[in-house]
């Protein structure tokens, strides 16, 4: 199967091809393309991309807005079973919040080793120290969560 062009072969693929549209609108905008979707039972309950510049806010990461969205559309102040796509690994603010939310799983596109923090520079969601511990899946549409980024990052030098 494919969406907007790219082929896919699992639920995985398929989900973060929906967070790649949401950092292609992130770029539109002048943000950041970082896109997020939060599923659980097979359904998209939020879909998010970052809005720091539009919004003003540096607490406005697509990750943070993906939660309170999902928690809204659920009622409820736990994501227990949701399982979080983004394009780019998520930050300590944004993993500190999806521990908090009780996040099951997170499935990351393109890692971050210079503020990541589910892995590659420290490991807030997969912390066994902490109440939660999230489960961690990397690389799902590694090059194409990538390329945007340096598209975006090469388009403003």
């Amino acid at each position: 199967m494919a969406l907007d062009g790219i082929a896919y072969t699992n639920d995985d693929e398929r989900y973060m091809l929906l967070a790649l549209e949401e950092a292609k609108i992130a770029a539109s905008e002048d943000e950041v393309p970082v896109g997020v979707v939060i599923v659980k039972d097979g359904e998209v309950i939020a879909r998010e991309h970052n809005r720091i510049e539009s919004l003003g806010l540096s607490s406005a990461h697509a990750e943070m807005l993906a939660i309170e969205k999902a928690e809204r559309a659920l009622g409820a102040k736990w994501l227990a079973g949701a399982t979080m796509y983004v394009t780019l690994e998520p930050c300590s603010m944004c993993a500190g919040a999806m521990v908090l939310a009780r996040i099951s799983r997170l499935v990351i596109g393109a890692d971050d080793p210079k503020t990541g923090a589910c892995g590659s520079l420290f490991n807030i969601a997969g912390s066994d120290s902490l109440n939660h511990t999230i489960e961690i899946e990397r690389g799902v549409l590694e090059h194409e969560c990538s390329s945007i980024l340096k598209d975006f990052f090469k388009s403003r030098r």
